[in-house]
């Protein structure tokens, strides 16, 4: 394993990173529009409940499926989980800013990153072959990048927890301070997500949040957005 992946993982992780995730908020804007959320104590509900239904049962064993397939240099493994990610995913909005994002993240990783597997995989997805879902190309570049699967987990539930909280800042009456409050109140939910779901499979995906699928379908017809999701 290389030295490095400390940095490696706080590169992936950093708001800093150019993968467009700035344009999507999580379905956030829809839930202040039907005034479900209003204040910082909603928000936290929120992200709880995202941790709990959608991330750690759904995007963190799709990154840790990933991990493995690209460890082993499984092209074809990684294309059938990427796909799969795909299939449980429900509204069409998450679909599209999940390959979006990671369509992106390919690209870059394609340029910056002296490996062949990841080069390979990138070519692929611009072909339309794999959608390239950010999960799923996270969890790939997090193997050829040293880290481990949990801690591209983490990286993966603390880059969504941080996306999602600047998406609500925008459409939010909610300061910084608040806004830290709740990634550092989050810390020990995104541990649990991993813990609870690190021993699924990518068949056993299963992200269960009904009111964040209506939603996000209501969102897609909105007159007015911000936010592509």
């Amino acid at each position: 394993m290389s030295d490095d992946f400390p940095v490696a993982a706080l590169q992936f992780a950093d708001s800093f990173l150019p993968a467009g995730s700035f344009t999507t908020s999580y379905g956030v804007e829809q839930f202040v529009a039907a005034e479900e959320i209003e204040d910082a104590t909603d928000l936290q509900t929120l992200v709880e409940t995202y941790l709990d239904r959608q991330i750690g049962p759904c995007d963190m064993v799709v990154v840790a499926a990933a991990h493995g397939a690209a460890s082993v240099g499984d092209h074809d493994e990684l294309r059938r989980i990427d796909r799969r990610c795909s299939a449980v995913q429900l509204p069409a909005e998450f679909r599209e800013s999940s390959t979006r994002t990671g369509g992106q993240l390919c690209s870059l990783v394609a340029d910056t990153e002296d490996d062949p597997f990841l080069s390979a995989y990138g070519r692929t997805v611009e072909s339309g072959d794999a959608p390239g879902n950010y999960a799923a190309v996270l969890g790939a570049v997090a193997a050829r990048t040293g880290m481990t699967a949990r801690q591209a987990a983490m990286v993966q539930g603390y880059s969504f927890v941080t996306d999602l909280v600047a998406a609500a800042q925008r459409v939010l009456r909610i300061g910084h301070t608040e806004v830290q409050r709740i990634v550092t109140e989050s810390r020990p939910a995104i541990v649990t997500a991993w813990e609870a779901n690190a021993d699924r499979t990518v068949d056993e995906l299963s992200p269960f949040a009904p009111l964040i699928d209506v939603l996000s379908a209501e969102h897609e017809r909105a007159e007015r957005r911000l936010f592509l999701s």
